[in-house]
């Protein structure tokens, strides 16, 4: 038998899911049954009940949040990549200025928000 074989990823991927499974089945048969708990599938709270809120979820902050990290990122490896030349330098500052605003422009209604 080829041993190189069991050493490619994809077959001893295979190979420790299929030991995984059995050895899930082989301890699901053995493992002592308990009782049904009412409260078993309810989130952990510290021993108290949580009073039910009603919450509006919103994903515009987090895809304006998103949409911050990204255009840092981008403007980070943009400027990163730039050569190190004096016409590059003044691109860059432009650049690096036009980022700015955008970021500026992302963040203010957050903070016009939290003035309020």
């Amino acid at each position: 038998m080829n041993t190189n074989f069991l050493l490619n990823p994809p077959v001893a991927f295979g190979l420790f899911l299929l030991i995984v499974f059995l050895a899930y089945r082989f301890f699901q048969k053995r493992a002592p049954k308990g009782p049904d708990d009412t409260g078993k599938y309810l989130p952990y709270s510290s021993g108290q009940n949580l009073p039910p809120v009603e919450v509006q979820l919103s994903y515009q902050e987090f895809f304006r949040l998103g949409l911050l990290f990204g255009l840092i990122h981008v403007s980070a490896l943009v400027l990163s990549l730039l050569p190190l030349q004096v016409e590059s330098r003044r691109i860059g500052i432009f650049y690096l200025a036009g980022i700015s605003v955008s970021a500026f422009v992302l963040v203010r209604d957050r903070m016009i928000k939290n003035r309020k």
